[in-house]
């Protein structure tokens, strides 16, 4: 057993030395500190939200769980938000706002932390809009060719962008909102961009659900914009080989050679903040309406449509 203090908070934490990623002989101990180390950077992205964890006790060999609802041995000063479930039920799921409940989480070895796409106080109005992108094969190359047109056109329709490497095989194209919008109207709002993009790049890309339709092209996910769907959190560990992180990038990062959705671990991601080096920095400063990107993007997709031939 160990003890760690966090102001007024006292984590008692236990096997620190228990191996959670064999191939990296990285430790439940190496996990908290991780997640000590980028608390500044991760805190932000995680506060004031519900969040689902990925759980591996006995390490990312051996089969792991999600969790949802707070265990009823959590500590009483561990935040929960009671949400409704889809089927009409109630849970109350943890709520990350300070550094002890990381420690915490990660004692437990919930190694993944995936928070919703909107803050308690407001649950089905998100403040986030996320495309996800994962290659069709194990080349990266179409995952970056794939988020600089979604960029694009983003642009295009005058909305901020910003991407975080999911550390695992793709990325995600991440756009802060205002929240006067429910997830409906978000989620119809990206529909149509991927409907736009895939129409203009019909070779690449697709929004064919079924993967035998896709043929090679890198799907447009819009999925994860709904109500309690939730996304991988920037600076959160993966249960991969490696102990890779979901790492924000700046853009142009992005086009160096050799950068893939696993290029930040459990080493380089703390050195990398350290440095000063966070992308998403005042991101949510930059939080947009889409009444005006809507309207743009109607007009963009009048303007890409064929013109009908006259009988």
């Amino acid at each position: 057993m160990g003890t760690r203090r966090y102001g007024r908070y006292t984590v008692e934490t236990s096997n620190e030395t228990k191996v959670l990623f064999p191939d990296a002989g990285v430790t439940k101990g190496d996990v908290i500190d991780y997640y000590e180390s980028v608390s500044d950077a991760i805190l932000p992205v995680l506060r004031e939200r519900a969040i689902a964890m990925e759980r591996f006790p006995d390490g990312i060999g051996k089969d792991g769980f999600h969790q949802k609802q707070a265990g009823d041995y959590f500590p009483d000063w561990i935040e929960t938000t009671r949400v409704s479930k889809e089927d009409g039920g109630k849970q109350d799921l943890v709520v990350c706002g300070n550094c002890a409940t990381l420690a915490y989480l990660a004692n437990q070895a919930a190694i993944e932390l995936h928070p919703w796409l909107s803050r308690r106080d407001r649950p089905r109005h998100p403040d986030q809009l996320v495309f996800d992108l994962d290659p069709p094969s194990d080349d990266f190359a179409p995952v970056r060719r794939a988020a600089r047109r979604v960029r694009s056109l983003l642009e295009e329709l005058e909305l901020p962008t910003f991407a975080k490497l999911t550390g695992s095989s793709g990325l995600h194209v991440v756009v802060p909102l205002d929240r006067r919008e429910d997830f409906d109207a978000v989620r119809d709002f990206a529909r149509g961009v991927a409907r736009l993009l895939a129409a203009r790049h019909p070779d690449d890309l697709t929004t064919e659900q079924r993967v035998a339709k896709r043929g090679g092209r890198l799907y447009l996910d819009i999925g994860r914009n709904a109500y309690a769907q939730t996304a991988v959190a920037a600076w959160s560990l993966r249960a991969r080989p490696g102990a890779p992180v979901a790492a924000p990038i700046a853009w142009e990062e992005l086009e160096e050679k050799g950068t893939g959705a696993r290029a930040f671990d459990v080493k380089s991601a703390p050195k990398r903040f350290a440095a000063g080096a966070d992308p998403w920095k005042g991101m949510m400063r930059r939080a947009r309406s889409l009444d005006g990107p809507r309207r743009r993007l109607s007009e963009a997709s009048q303007a890409d449509r064929p013109p009908r031939l006259s009988r």
